[in-house]
């Protein structure tokens, strides 16, 4: 059966002293999500607003995909269809015990 469903999608930005902070919002009719990104302009750097409004918002969205990718992972272990656990891997090299 086909369905077609539409989530709202609200992006903020904010730019104060050289930073910008991006705030996405999503809207699933069940659930809001938020997504928070930020980008600062190097002192070194020329300072072009456009730039830094494109990687706050990608890093908002980035954000935002990670909380959807946890939802959606939650509601399938609720389900009992839960992917695969990953294997967490062990830091290697000099812990600060060794030094």
């Amino acid at each position: 059966m086909a369905k077609t469903v539409e989530w709202p999608v609200r992006l903020y930005l904010f730019e104060e002293d050289g930073t910008t902070k991006a705030r996405v919002e999503l809207r699933t009719g069940t659930t809001t999500l938020t997504g928070h990104g930020r980008a600062r302009c190097s002192p070194e750097d020329r300072d072009v607003p456009e730039i830094g409004d494109e990687i706050a918002a990608g890093r908002a969205v980035k954000d935002l995909a990670g909380q959807l990718l946890r939802v959606a992972d939650s509601d399938l272990e609720g389900i009992g269809a839960a992917p695969p656990r990953r294997e967490r891997r062990v830091a290697y090299g000099w812990t600060d015990a060794m030094a």
